[in-house]
């Protein structure tokens, strides 16, 4: 079982039981490092872990991080993909930033380091762009063509019509509605 989990201790603060501690897994520490790091502006992804990845019903959440954790510090490592035109720099010192607030806020474990290994660069969004681009182009064209076969459409219905319709001059037929719509005694009825 190479995937086995380790558990570390983390001694409890004065004022509680004497030798009690708070016991960390690493996928705790691993999916609290992977949410911080996903909420980063311009994280498009977390990419796979080299070696040592740690598995669980949090797979996708701890995804690209790799944990140690000590008795009383945690070191992270953070595999990323970053949005194309985005400051990789400033991005990974936001991932590192986040991701040691959130571990020292939420488990009280010293953060000696956090590492971003940047694995890639995603071009997902502009070829989003560029496919709605195209997309709309293309339903623009449509949009026309189909303008257009609904005016010959409505000039087929009007030629067709003015076929149907009788020739000038000649009588006109009166529907028979008309003659049941009248009363039977030959009173005229109130408008």
């Amino acid at each position: 079982m190479a995937n086995k989990k380790e558990y570390q201790l983390k001694p409890v603060e004065a004022g509680n039981d004497a030798g009690s501690a708070i016991i960390y897994a690493n996928e705790v520490v691993a999916t609290i490092a992977g949410i911080a790091a996903a909420e980063v502006e311009g994280i498009a992804e977390m990419s796979n872990v080299p070696s040592g990845k740690i598995a669980g019903k949090n797979k996708n959440v701890t995804r690209g991080v790799k944990v140690e954790v000590g008795p009383e510090e945690v070191s992270c490592d953070l595999y990323v993909v970053i949005e194309y035109g985005r400051p990789i720099q400033k991005v990974a010192q936001e991932a590192q930033e986040s991701v040691r607030r959130s571990l020292e806020a939420m488990t009280g474990l010293h953060v000696v380091r956090v590492d971003v290994h940047v694995t890639g660069v995603s071009f997902e969004k502009e070829n989003n762009a560029l496919t709605a681009g195209a997309r709309n182009a293309r339903l623009g064209d449509g949009r026309s063509a189909g303008r257009e076969k609904e005016k010959k459409a409505k000039q087929s219905q009007s030629k067709a019509k003015a076929q149907a319709e009788p020739e000038a001059g000649a009588p006109e037929e009166k529907p028979e509605q008309a003659e049941e719509t009248q009363p039977a005694d030959g009173a005229e009825q109130p408008s």
